[in-house]
């Protein structure tokens, strides 16, 4: 079990989370959805260690993560939404040094290596160098990496950016498969759609703050929308959304500034 107590970052005096608390089992796909700013990236970062939080826990199985944060780390994997990856290693190359890292044997490594690429549809690709690759293959490198030590805890942010149709498919049954396998797993993404279809339960944030936490069922329910995407505009969104379309719409059409 993951569970999130309280937890707040500020940036001077400003929250980007205020007291979130949520909890994630194994099992579960909880999916953190929020606008821009609404602080979905400084929880995914609090999570993965990056930043520490001003206030608040972090646990795992009951133990607080910051005690030992080593050992958290080695039972997580990680996907980001940015690929940062060494240019000039090849695919293969790059998984090798995370498994390393990882303290992985080296045939485990190599066997994983070779198949996951395979699986991936990059078998081909495997020994070129990640300069040359597209945004959608090193896409695949950073979900092959964070799935190489077969980790317990695993966190997506925005895995599916890049992801050609068939690959996002593939990413989103192996998602299922996993936490049918009890893994633990949070899932970021701005893509309401895939989040509907893949997450267990839902955690929305506005500006910080957690304003719902359940499975998108109930949310539905509750709320009588009759899907994600108005449950998401019923909380979160305070403007007229076809009206703001139209005004930019005329915008565009407007003729002031020819010649």
């Amino acid at each position: 079990m993951l569970e999130v107590r309280n937890l707040t970052k500020y940036y001077t005096r400003l929250p980007a989370v205020e007291a979130a608390t949520f909890t994630v089992a194994p099992g579960e796909v909880l999916g953190l959805l929020g606008p821009n700013g609404s602080g979905k990236s400084t929880i995914v970062n609090m999570l993965t260690g990056l930043i520490e939080p001003t206030e608040g826990e972090i646990r795992f199985e009951g133990r607080d993560v910051r005690r030992d944060r080593l050992a958290f780390r080695a039972r997580m994997g990680y996907v980001p939404e940015i690929p940062h990856l060494y240019p000039y290693l090849s695919g293969r190359e790059y998984l090798q040094l995370v498994g390393r890292l990882r303290l992985m044997r080296e045939d485990v490594i190599a066997n994983k290596a070779d198949r996951l690429m395979e699986l991936l549809g990059m078998r081909a690709d495997r020994h070129s160098l990640i300069s040359a690759y597209s945004k959608g293959m090193r896409q695949k490198v950073l979900i092959a990496a964070a799935l190489l030590h077969n980790p317990d805890v695993l966190v997506f942010d925005e895995p599916l950016s890049g992801l050609d149709v068939t690959s996002a498919l593939i990413c989103r049954n192996l998602l299922k498969t996993l936490a049918e396998q009890g893994k633990v797993i949070v899932y970021s993404s701005h893509v309401l759609e895939a989040v509907e279809k893949i997450c267990s339960k839902v955690v929305i944030l506005q500006r910080g703050k957690v304003v719902a936490n359940d499975s998108v069922a109930n949310l539905r329910n509750l709320m009588q929308a009759p899907s994600l995407e108005d449950v998401f505009s019923q909380l979160v969104l305070q403007e007229d959304i076809q009206q703001v379309a139209a005004s930019i719409v005329a915008v565009v059409r407007s003729t002031e500034g020819r010649a």
